[in-house]
């Protein structure tokens, strides 16, 4: 039928479907040959659902939409364009032309064009079917498409079975469909590298077209905007913005060479169709749609080998929407009982906890959710109490139906700790310190936030909701829309327990489907070891030192923010008395008017509102002339030290334990390093005099003495190694004063002659190399003119040229493959390696780092790891980690005991997967204090 008023069109994003379908299955081939075909099955089941549910429906036309390669015309206007994508992976490679057949088995039209994207199409498509007055539906829930939605255009989420209308536009963009483009235009897209205006997001670029209106009409205009970064941002980048709304902006006029009229709907043929799928040897969809036209299904020969198993089940959860009515609500042991024989049947369950709050050293657990099957998920409600207020002595009322906790927790202790059924977590440290805590101790486990760390370090975060998001297409439930925000905001056991279930199932739905994803691009990715032996095994390391904390002194942390508040005082006075005024010192602008307003310093900008920027660097450079910056510098330092440290950590004790318990952060930084947060032990200065007392508050138990073992100089031992540098190595090798050798090789000094001036030197080179440091850095550190910086510079890479080579090596091997590796295997990926701009050193310097830091950090992991079993039978227990360092708690009679116990393995934590050139040497020290200590 021809095209026209009444006629109904769906444009499906065949690419959506294939990354959904690829991502959500665990990797399947087909027996005969090998030939990887999961992506394929997922591609078939997705289609045929899709075919089931509009089979009596009023759709005229149907188009599955692919993209075509991967340069399109948007990359010559920005060579940028999409530059941070993944490649493709190899197995998936083969399946792209399988899933167009797969289309036109279905007798679906499949349609592409080279030089354009599936998402113009579809535009150039929508805007004809809306011209001949029909309506279209497109089957997708990329947001790049939303600017087509109105007059007749909607999408339809295939995941969610939700459709998106003009109001979930606006919903989602703060604008209507009309203006989605001038929204992303500013904002920019970091998924496809679309530059967009620097710091502003989706919800400041949704005011800013609201109050003016247009992108034109802002960017015009920008000279009314009264917040000074944005207003320069604006003027400053109009070109990439215009720029960014060209790449943004569909081209609804691509020249495609058919017409919507060979879209219309057709009938497959069951003997093409059926003989396609017997083919790719896909039994259960074959035998399922055979049946539903009621004929014999062909016969698909089973080639698998006597005695292996059987052929793999190809159909796949990527179509099962995420439905709040297919979660349960367990409120008694029957029906939890049922979960659990169903978890054991599985083999494995996703787990998750619900509690009063974050800290897991002091919360109450309220509920437990379980989910074995994508789509169907349970919460067991135990803690919740009434949200209206308790009785007379304050206490809240228990609400009906939940189960007994001391019930609850006997029936789930035999399965958590089964070592038969894998368990599923998000963050699996968490969950697991919760359920130790109630005598629970959970093994084995799966962690989907450290699959997604080891995979994807350096692309993107690792939290539950921005994975949802990416790899599953579904934005879960905001916990703020439970809890409020700000003062008002109630705790997690005042949330009705329907609404608890929505919110708790659906976590453990997302895990179990993310676990889905990464577990087999492990393999794929080839990271399966970095998971398995520095990942997943470090977590309940750090959970157990995280539970033992580490005792502080509250008193000696008092007495030294009273003398830091004394010591600021007569700074204060001597600062004005300078200053030949008083003025407040903690104001950077009045400080940058007394500096460079008043006295007349050289050096001073003013910045965007008009007043003097005064950062550190700038009185840094001021002070090797000046007093008073000098003075300036120690009361900053001196107050820093007070409101970060003497004051903070006092507020962090545990009431019960005395100590403070410091959380690790595994994925906090690409290289591997751990991050310390709340309170973060891992920034106390130990440059100063001042930043190392404050280590003289933690101290040891009675009878106990801390005892600290870091790594010497591992960053320097590791660049030997990598860059072969033959002096260095040997050097390392005969335990020389590595500093005095690269002075006595850069300067031609006798080591018995060397001078701590040219020793320094030496030494702020050899830390300075590791990081890129420029000639302007240099001279700074070693307050010498840049010249002759540059000079030392230069003859460092003389004298020892494979860091050259290794620094270029590194930088080539990161633009051809966007990722560098650590001596273990872990991949840091550097998308902005190509970048050009200020940015395009930076990169270039992270690349070259991150193999010898994330080195580093392998080896103190594997160290950490194999630490607890180590020390099993001394009285000892290690407490933190600090970059190169480790810090232990020991009886003070088993002292050398732990120091040789603790060195013989930091000392050779590299063996076996790695031999290193040069010996690691782990230096001890012990104390009362850590200060002693270290």
């Amino acid at each position: 039928m021809a095209f026209g008023k009444g006629c109904h069109l769906h444009l499906i994003d065949g690419s959506a479907y294939i990354f959904r379908a690829y991502h959500a299955l665990p990797p399947l081939t087909r027996k005969s040959d090998g030939l990887p075909v999961g992506a394929v099955s997922g591609f078939c089941n997705m289609l045929q659902r899709y075919v089931d549910e509009n089979v009596d429906s009023d759709v005229t036309h149907v188009a599955v939409i692919f993209d075509k390669g991967s340069h399109t015309f948007r990359n010559d206007l920005y060579d940028q364009y999409k530059a941070n994508r993944d490649e493709m992976p190899e197995d998936l490679r083969p399946q792209i032309p399988l899933t167009r057949r797969a289309t036109e088995a279905f007798n679906i039209a499949c349609k592409e064009m080279e030089g354009y994207e599936a998402d113009d199409i579809i535009a150039t498509l929508a805007c004809q079917a809306r011209a001949a007055g029909g309506r279209v539906t497109i089957l997708s829930s990329d947001k790049d498409l939303m600017q087509l939605v109105g007059d007749g255009v909607e999408m339809l989420d295939p995941m969610k079975n939700r459709t998106i209308d003009s109001e979930g536009v606006e919903e989602k963009f703060g604008v209507g469909p009309d203006r989605v483009v001038d929204v992303q235009a500013l904002a920019g897209d970091s998924v496809d590298n679309v530059p967009g205006a620097p710091g502003i997001g989706i919800k400041t670029a949704a005011l800013l077209i609201n109050e003016f209106g247009s992108l034109e009409e802002l960017l015009d205009r920008a000279e009314e905007i009264k917040q000074p970064k944005r207003r320069q941002t604006l003027i400053e980048k109009r070109d990439q913005i215009e720029l960014s709304k060209k790449l943004v902006q569909l081209d609804c006029e691509t020249p495609i060479d058919f017409t919507l009229d060979d879209l219309e709907v057709r009938d497959a043929e069951p003997d093409v169709l059926l003989g396609f799928l017997a083919e790719m040897e896909f039994r259960t969809i074959t035998k399922r749609i055979a049946d539903k036209l009621d004929i014999e299904p062909p016969v698909i020969e089973d080639k698998t080998p006597e005695g292996a198993n059987p052929p793999e089940q190809e159909d796949g959860p990527e179509a099962l929407p995420f439905e709040p009515e297919k979660y349960e609500t367990v409120r008694d042991a029957q029906a939890l009982q049922a979960w659990i024989d169903r978890a054991y049947e599985r083999g494995y369950v996703a787990v998750d906890t619900e509690t009063t709050g974050l800290d897991d050293m002091v919360v109450d657990l309220v509920g437990i959710c379980l989910s074995v099957d994508p789509g169907k998920a349970c919460y067991v409600p135990l803690a919740h109490v009434s949200d209206e207020g308790g009785d007379l002595f304050g206490s809240d009322a228990k609400l009906d139906g939940q189960m007994d906790m001391d019930r609850c927790l006997e029936m789930l202790k035999p399965l958590l700790e089964d070592d038969g059924v894998l368990k599923i977590f998000q963050n699996a440290k968490y969950d697991c310190k919760i359920f130790a805590r109630y005598g629970v101790t959970v093994a084995p486990f799966d962690d989907t936030m450290l699959m997604s760390y080891a995979l994807n370090a350096g692309l993107h975060g690792h939290g539950m909701d921005a994975l949802s998001e990416r790899y599953l297409s579904h934005n879960p439930i905001e916990i703020k829309t439970l809890l409020g925000t700000g003062k008002s905001a109630k705790t997690f056991d005042k949330v009705p327990i329907d609404e608890a279930t929505k919110y708790a199932a659906e976590d453990a739905d997302i895990t179990l489907r993310l676990w889905q994803v990464f577990k087999p691009q492990l393999h794929r990715k080839q990271v399966t070891t970095v998971y398995e032996t520095l990942e997943r095994p470090l977590s309940p390391v750090l959970a157990q030192m995280e539970r033992n904390g580490i005792k502080v002194d509250r008193n000696t942390l008092s007495q030294m923010s009273n003398a830091f508040a004394q010591k600021m005082a007569g700074l204060e006075s001597e600062i004005h008395e300078l200053a030949g005024e008083e003025f407040n010192v903690g104001s950077p602008a009045q400080v940058g008017e007394i500096l460079f307003g008043k006295m007349g310093l050289e050096g001073g900008k003013r910045g965007k509102t008009g007043k003097y920027s005064t950062p550190a660097d700038v009185l840094e450079d001021l002070a090797t002339e000046h007093d008073l910056p000098a003075r300036i510098l120690d009361w900053r330092q001196l107050s820093k030290l007070k409101s970060t440290y003497t004051d903070a950590l006092q507020t962090h004790i545990n009431a019960e334990t005395g100590r403070v318990h410091t959380s690790y952060v595994q994925t906090g930084a690409n290289t591997g390093r751990l991050a310390s947060t709340d309170p973060n032990l891992q920034n106390i200065p130990v440059r100063t005099e001042e930043g190392r007392r404050i280590r003289e508050a933690f101290v040891a138990e009675k009878g106990n003495v801390l005892v600290s073992l870091d790594y010497s100089q591992i960053e320097l031992r590791i660049l030997a190694h990598v860059a072969e540098i033959d002096a260095l190595k040997q050097a390392f090798r005969e335990g020389q004063d590595i500093h005095a050798a690269t002075a006595s090789e850069m300067f031609g000094v006798p080591l018995d002659e060397m001078t701590p001036d040219v020793r320094r030197q030496a030494k702020a080179i050899n830390f300075g190399v590791i990081y890129g440091i420029s000639a302007f850095g240099l001279a700074r550190n070693l307050r010498i003119p840049r010249e002759e910086a540059k000079g030392f510079i230069d003859r460092y890479f003389e004298r020892f040229p494979g860091i050259r080579t290794y620094m270029d090596d590194t930088v080539d091997f990161a633009k051809e493959h966007k990722f560098v590796q650590t001596l273990f295997g872990r991949k840091i990926h550097t998308p902005e390696i190509n970048a050009k701009g200020p940015g395009a050193g930076f990169a270039k310097r992270a690349a070259i780092n991150a193999p010898i830091q994330g080195t580093a950090a392998d080896v103190i992991r594997r160290a950490m790891v194999r630490m607890p079993d180590a020390i099993a039978n001394l009285p000892a227990r290690m407490l933190l980690q600090v970059h190169d360092e480790l810090l232990f708690e020991v009886d003070a009679s088993a002292v050398e005991d732990l120091i040789g116990a603790a060195r013989e393995v930091m000392e050779n934590a590299a063996d076996p997967a790695v031999k290193i050139d040069v010996p690691l040497v782990v230096d001890a020290g012990q104390g009362d204090t850590w200060a002693e200590a270290h």
